[in-house]
């Protein structure tokens, strides 16, 4: 110790100070987090037994349906309006309410709002709604205006090509009688309705069934009668409560190919298309037609263009695959806005589906769907010389690809040709005769054509209309300016037939009254005649010979007396002359259309101020005085014929 010396660096000890009991703040801090620890342990516990359970339930229960034989009907099966509960079962049951009224249509599916139509001047007529009676989801609705004539005619067909078990959920609309034949309101008794052979102008009414082997199973129905024509009747509210039936009795028992397994797809969300969803013998989807020798348009690009008419487009696109040649891979659907259904329909199909932002309205908005297809097309296929444009609304011969095949050399050796069309305006019943027979027309006719990249990149793309201009784009095409007096080669019979009832510029009384009658070739294997006559010199040359031979009618008689004025002798030629002093006077060209009740809005299929059809089956020229060069040929002593234009309101 004596040696021991203190450290004068080091840090002076002061004593710890020891408590045995701490402050009450500090000790209830302490408590309480004990306290919380302890709750949040025996939640996460509690957590875990009950996943736990929850699962050897689902397994339970599981194991016990399928010992039933039911594992698709009661575990499988998902309520599609649950709350993201896949465990939930479909509901057995479903609450229906219905409202009928002059001012508002109303659907209401298991409490929710479907269908509500309460704007003016909007959605006159029998609103339809269309459920799966297993699931009770939505497959289809439609909008007749029964107001109008023929739309009962299309509901009819609607509802047929509906399948058998479906619910059908029906309501009126402000009125939908007033065009409401017989043989509508025998189908809807069919359907076990009590009232539609009763109802009458401005009624309301609402109806429930399922449809049962091409009959009907009612559940409810309600009808109101106006008190008179100038009152509608009182608004009708129906409720019903229907049964489902198990997602495995509604289903078919279709063969698994992948063929099927697109079929189920559509099938299982769509509804409205016939044999394509039969049980029994469902409509191939998958065809095989036959194959051309020397197909110069194998590998040329098929552009549909299509909006939201899903039904034509499958009816159009079973058409397109059945023709002679067509190759599957060079069809491509362009859809005008972000549509489901049409675009579902082209998957069942295998095809390719091309969706378009809208720009635009009305014309203008078609006016830019085509361009945007056409642009996308020629950018998609940057080694395609050509383009085939088609429109949903059409069907097509089987030798559509044949007919371009052989004309498509054409265009690429006569630069006065602007393109190659299987449409003819004027062909009509009784004006078409020889499906082998081609003409040269100006305009340009489209609803099937065959369109040159390089006349669409140089000139029409360039310069195509834009959006804020209302204009229908083939009308620009037809203008004389973008036309620069350039002709398309048509067939005597077309190739195409337009069967579209409803559109911008369309409705069924259009349809009846320009298209119906319009044929389109049948015959398989067409070797077309004489084309290199069909071009500009040598079909000038042709035209002279034909019209100076042909022998001319009796100018004395009414043109519009076909009885008289055209002699029964088939396959002699006749000539007549009618008053036209340029070359845009059609006044008496229009007047003799409409007696020979064909084209007569405007001029179309004009050659050089002349035109060429089939009449009681003889070629007839029409020869316009003195504008055509062929008026040369009109003997001294015929007087031209004029007749006078009837005004008529013009709707494409």
């Amino acid at each position: 110790m004596d040696s021991w010396k203190p450290n004068p660096k080091a840090q002076p000890f002061i004593p710890r100070r020891h408590h045995s009991f701490c402050t009450r703040g500090q000790f209830f801090r302490r408590l309480g987090s004990k306290f919380f620890q302890f709750i949040l342990v025996g939640v996460l516990m509690t957590t875990v037994i009950i996943n736990i359970l929850f699962i050897a339930d689902t397994g339970r229960r599981l194991r016990e349906v399928q010992s039933e034989g039911g594992v698709q009907d009661e575990v499988v099966e998902t309520d599609l309006v649950s709350n993201g509960n896949t465990f939930d079962k479909l509901p057995h049951q479903l609450e229906i309410e219905v409202l009928s009224s002059d001012k508002k249509a109303a659907i209401s599916v298991g409490g929710t709002q479907v269908v509500e139509e309460e704007e003016k001047d909007v959605g006159r007529g029998i609103h339809i709604l269309v459920l799966n009676q297993a699931t009770g989801s939505v497959m289809a609705r439609r909008v007749f205006d029964t107001y109008v004539a023929h739309e009962d005619e299309a509901m009819v067909l609607f509802l047929n090509m509906v399948s058998d078990g479906r619910i059908l959920i029906f309501t009126i609309k402000d009125e939908g009688t007033f065009q409401l034949k017989e043989s509508a309101r025998a189908f809807l008794k069919t359907l076990g309705s009590r009232d539609a052979e009763k109802m009458g102008w401005r009624d309301t009414w609402a109806f429930v069934t399922q449809k049962q082997r091409k009959h009907g199973h009612a559940f409810a129905e309600m009808h109101n009668k106006a008190v008179d024509m100038n009152h509608w009747g009182s608004p009708v509210i129906l409720k019903t409560t229907i049964n489902l039936m198990s997602v495995k009795e509604s289903e078919c028992s279709w063969p698994d190919t992948e063929a099927n397994q697109r079929r189920r797809t559509f099938c299982d969300q769509l509804e409205g298309y016939g044999s394509l969803c039969s049980c029994d013998a469902p409509a191939p989807i998958e065809m095989r037609p036959e194959q051309l020798k020397n197909n110069t348009m194998w590998n040329i690009p098929v552009v549909v263009i299509a909006s939201n008419r899903p039904n034509y487009l499958y009816r159009m696109l079973r058409s397109l695959l059945s023709a002679h040649g067509v190759n599957p891979k060079m069809i491509n659907v362009f859809i005008d806005g972000y549509f489901e259904e049409p675009l579902e329909v082209t998957r069942l199909f295998d095809l390719k589906g091309i969706q378009h932002t809208p720009i635009g309205s009305k014309a203008g908005r078609i006016s830019q769907h085509y361009k945007a297809s056409l642009t996308a097309t020629f950018s998609m296929y940057p080694n395609a010389k050509y383009a085939i444009i088609l429109e949903e609304d059409l069907d097509v011969s089987e030798d559509i690809f044949s007919y371009f095949s052989q004309t498509s050399y054409l265009l690429e050796k006569d630069d006065s040709l602007y393109c190659i069309s299987s449409w003819n305006d004027l062909g009509y019943e009784h004006t078409v005769h020889d499906p082998a027979l081609l003409y040269r027309v100006e305009g340009m006719p489209g609803l099937g054509w065959l369109l040159k990249r390089s006349l669409y990149k140089e000139e029409l793309e360039p310069n195509w209309p834009t959006p804020e201009k209302v204009w229908d784009w083939d009308m620009w095409m037809r203008s004389p300016q973008v036309r620069k007096g350039r002709e398309c080669i048509i067939p005597d019979i077309s190739r195409t037939f337009h069967f579209g009832a409803s559109g911008l510029n369309m409705n069924s009384h259009f349809q009846e009254m320009y298209f119906k009658k319009h044929p389109y070739n049948t015959v398989p294997h067409v070797k077309l005649k004489n084309l290199e006559g069909l071009t500009r010199e040598a079909y000038e040359d042709l035209m002279h010979g034909l019209i100076s031979k042909a022998t001319v009618l009796d100018h004395s008689l009414n043109p519009c007396d076909e009885e008289h004025f055209i002699p029964y002798t088939k396959g002699k030629s006749y000539v007549m002359y009618i008053q036209m002093y340029t070359d845009s006077d059609f006044e008496t060209w229009l007047a003799l259309a409409r007696c020979f009740r064909i084209w007569d809005l405007d001029a179309r299929n004009v050659h050089r101020a002349s035109w060429r059809l089939f009449m009681k089956e003889s070629p007839l020229f029409i020869v316009g005085f003195p504008a055509s060069p062929y008026a040369k040929y009109k003997p001294a002593d015929v007087q031209p014929i004029y007749l006078k234009k009837e005004t008529k309101t013009k709707l494409r």
